[in-house]
């Protein structure tokens, strides 16, 4: 229950909104209850005033009733049973359908919601999650909630509505045989307490072991071409039996729990039902109840019970779904880190200078990756970051772009701390250009339109000619219509390059980042995405990562970055005259001309 409150709290102004809807499967499960209570009592009449008088029924004071007497009065409660079970039905309907399109409505809005905040989460919180897990929790965590709430709670409050309304009328009829009736009810909680908390801990764990499922089989997916070309299916398959295997345990340990709740419910109701005939047949023969009222009072019983059963059936299920909400809330209560700050502002145009203010940085806070960085950059000026790999290039530029926050100093955009700035006004205006830019499975033109949300087909063949991509796009079955594959996994690393550096311009930013554009790349795939990128970062202030000192060598500020720490900066004829680090790494490369991957 502390569970199932806990989700309600937090889905609750999804709820509320979804309060008509509510409201008429409400109205609709009170109007079916009530007809679920009559529906014994023309059976009672026609067992009373029929059968056992031999078909004299005394009049009853309805006259188009008493004119027809036995067969009308049968003929009344007959039809009477024919439309108490259809108005019961048509309750039903109602309810059922009003139910089932508040709880899609509200699921589908804590989708949108879930989705959402995913999006914000700060890169600390996804660098350590398992993208597999997130995607079941928006998919399939999402669905079961849906699911349950649409084929379990709702039958289970109509039944305990039920429930309610007929030991109301049991006790009415005769309090002796309800007395021995709800005798069983305190053997029945306490079994389904005591079932239910060890089935919903079972279904609390089975929910880990299928999200850490998903997340192997992600994993293994996103990366099929190194799990093939290492040969690690047989590894990876192993981990994966492993999780499936436990799963699998987890989930018989649940249905022997149900099992053993569903068989205590029979036998307890074969107990009841054994002791209330046996009292109430002596009441009969005492005149102190008819047989039409014990009939009525079987029924009831039967009824009553149907909850119980019902609920130790739906035990399983119920307790899966209040899993899969709690981890549902459990992701929606993580907080980003990079928020937009009270009273932050919109960016405007920026010029372009950006100053680094004795920033230091860690991802874990024993450990720094910057220490202490100074450096200022004039507007369009190209900056070079070089030097040994894991020494912070890409975490400096990883700040810049605000997808983490100093721990100490400030970082300055024309002269104003990026944290005054908010958050998606300040991204808007920096491009960037990664080693491996990722493409979405949409088309070419979509893929370069989404640098720029607002751009026109002009726009985007605009960018792709300033790229060198116009041409070879034009070559493609559809064109600028053509659908890549996933992460642009159709087309060649130059051609995926220069679509990247297509949506880069197309944004038409102050500041651009390029994260080793050309690695990788052959002479002619490098020439072509070379030229693309001098059209793009041309008056732009450029942050340029790269390990190839020949193409720092333009840059009017060059920093060399070792540990955290800058070590050297100036121009390239500067460091070459200081005759440390970068000119030794520059002797070497231009001596052997290769150009070592350091990455």
């Amino acid at each position: 229950m502390s569970g199932s409150w806990k989700i309600i709290r937090k889905f609750w102004p999804q709820i509320r909104k979804q309060k008509s809807t509510i409201a008429t499967s409400l109205f609709a499960l009170i109007a079916e209850t009530c007809f679920r209570l009559l529906e014994p009592w023309p059976l009672k009449f026609i067992f009373d005033k029929i059968i056992l008088t031999d078909f004299n029924v005394e009049p009853v004071g309805i006259k188009i009733i008493d004119d027809f007497g036995a067969m009308g009065l049968l003929t009344v409660l007959a039809l009477a049973i024919v439309a108490i079970a259809s108005l019961r039905a048509l309750a039903a309907y109602y309810s059922a359908i009003n139910s089932a399109l508040a709880a899609t409505n509200i699921m589908t809005e804590v989708r949108n919601q879930l989705y959402h905040h995913l999006q914000s989460l700060s890169l600390s919180f996804h660098s350590k999650a398992k993208s597999g897990d997130l995607i079941a929790r928006v998919t399939y965590d999402i669905e079961r909630l849906r699911e349950v709430t649409v084929i379990a709670i709702v039958p289970l409050l109509t039944n305990l509505l039920t429930l309610v309304g007929m030991l109301g009328v049991m006790f009415w009829i005769s309090w002796q045989k309800s007395f021995i009736a709800t005798l069983a009810l305190p053997i029945f909680m306490i079994s389904t307490l005591y079932l239910g908390k060890r089935i919903e801990n079972s279904a609390r764990v089975q929910r880990k072991r299928e999200g850490a499922m998903a997340a192997t089989a992600a994993e293994a997916i996103g990366a099929i071409k190194v799990v093939q070309a290492l040969s690690l299916q047989e590894m990876l398959g192993s981990n994966f039996s492993s999780h499936n295997k436990k799963s699998l345990n987890e989930g018989v340990q649940t249905q022997k729990l149900k099992a053993a709740q569903e068989r205590i419910v029979e036998i307890l109701l074969a107990l009841t039902t054994a002791l209330v005939l046996w009292r109430g047949v002596q009441l009969i023969q005492k005149g102190e109840m008819t047989p039409g009222d014990l009939l009525v009072f079987i029924t009831y019983l039967k009824m009553a019970f149907k909850p119980m059963r019902q609920l130790a059936k739906y035990t399983g299920q119920i307790a899966k779904a209040t899993a899969s909400g709690e981890r549902i809330v459990d992701l929606l209560e993580i907080e980003p880190k990079i928020q937009d700050a009270r009273g932050a502002i919109s960016a405007p145009p920026f010029q372009g200078a950006v100053r680094f203010d004795n920033v230091s940085f860690a991802y874990e806070d024993e450990n720094l990756i910057l220490k202490n960085v100074n450096f200022e950059v004039k507007p369009g000026q190209k900056v070079a970051l070089v030097g040994t790999s894991g020494g912070g290039k890409s975490t400096l530029v990883s700040l810049l772009l605000r997808l983490y926050d100093p721990l100490e100093g400030r970082i300055l955009i024309d002269d104003r701390d990026l944290r005054e700035y908010k958050v998606d006004s300040l991204r808007q205006q920096i491009s960037i250009v990664l080693q491996d830019s990722v493409l979405f499975a949409v088309s070419v033109g979509d893929n370069i339109a989404y640098g720029c949300l607002e751009a026109t087909e002009a726009d985007i063949i605009t960018a792709a000619k300033l790229a060198n991509a116009h041409d070879f796009i034009m070559e493609l079955p559809n064109g600028y219509d053509t659908v890549v594959g996933e992460r642009g996994a159709t087309l060649s690393g130059g051609q995926r390059q220069r679509i990247a550096i297509a949506r880069a311009i197309v944004r038409q930013a102050p500041i651009v980042i390029l994260d080793e554009p050309t690695v990788g790349l052959d002479n002619e795939n490098e020439r072509e995405v070379s030229e693309a990128l001098a059209r793009l970062t041309e008056n732009c202030t450029t942050f340029l990562i790269t390990h190839d000192l020949r193409a720092a060598k333009p840059a009017g500020l060059i920093l060399y970055i070792e540990s955290g720490t800058i070590v050297e900066k100036g121009t390239h004829q500067q460091l070459i005259e200081l005759g440390e680090k970068y000119a030794g790494l520059y002797k070497l490369q231009t001596s052997i001309n290769v150009i070592p991957n350091l990455v």
